[in-house]
């Protein structure tokens, strides 16, 4: 409030000084300080638009932007410790799921975790023409090469997908999906386990900040929620 009272106060000055100014001067030099004069009116205008802005970031109260920059649900230690005991039990709870996610993100390969719940929803389609769209939206946007989230796969196991991909089944991803899961078991799970964001959830400590890159744009499971059976949403 204090800083946009400052903001039109030192506004209302500047533009009082200039019209003085503007009184004593003849007309060809005054219409060329005049234009002069607006320019540096719009710098001034702009820096303390600027000042007001940070100044309004840093009022935030503290507690929502701590939530902000960490994005962690409370989980009791009890739990957490149980998504050690497998990757199966990570991945089938919602906040442990969630977890790993972030922990992912944090190593920029969050694609993995993406595709895998893509297929899970998949799986879950019943109606003919929403699993064609979700097939399509699948390997455009994983399994393709140079796909925007490109998913790590064999030759063998992208052939496959590409022979079934004009009429998928439920299961045109299984080999996909369970190629995938097992990368992120043997290697990203086993790393998760070692990691600041683990070891804080076992021990009770309060979730530190990470810092995560900007997502590039992707279907998540999220939004396949939404897909409609409407062909001119993916074309």
């Amino acid at each position: 409030m204090e800083t946009s009272l400052l903001f039109f106060s030192q506004r209302n000055m500047w533009e009082s000084k200039e019209k003085t100014f503007f009184k004593l001067m003849p007309g060809s030099a005054k219409e060329e300080a005049s234009k002069e004069a607006k320019i540096r009116a719009k710098e001034k205008r702009n820096r303390l638009s600027l000042l007001l802005q940070k100044s309004e970031f840093h009022e935030e109260p503290q507690a929502r932007r701590s939530a902000h920059l960490t994005g962690v649900t409370r989980v009791c230690p009890e739990e957490a410790i149980r998504w050690g005991e497998s990757f199966d039990k990570l991945l089938s709870h919602k906040d442990g799921l969630e977890t790993f996610t972030r922990f992912l993100k944090t190593e920029f390969s969050e694609e993995n975790i993406e595709f895998w719940m893509a297929c899970e929803d998949f799986k879950k389609s019943k109606d003919p023409q929403q699993m064609i769209l979700k097939a399509k939206a699948i390997y455009e946007k994983f399994i393709q090469n140079d796909a925007p989230q490109e998913v790590n796969l064999d030759f063998h196991t992208k052939e496959l997908i590409v022979k079934s991909i004009t009429q998928p089944t439920l299961h045109s991803f299984d080999a996909a999906q369970s190629r995938v899961y097992q990368l992120m078991e043997q290697d990203s799970y086993t790393r998760f386990l070692k990691s600041d964001i683990y070891s804080d959830l076992v021990e009770g400590r309060p979730q530190r900040p990470t810092n995560l890159r900007r997502r590039s744009r992707s279907f998540t499971y999220n939004e396949f929620q939404d897909v409609k059976s409407d062909v001119a949403i993916w074309f």
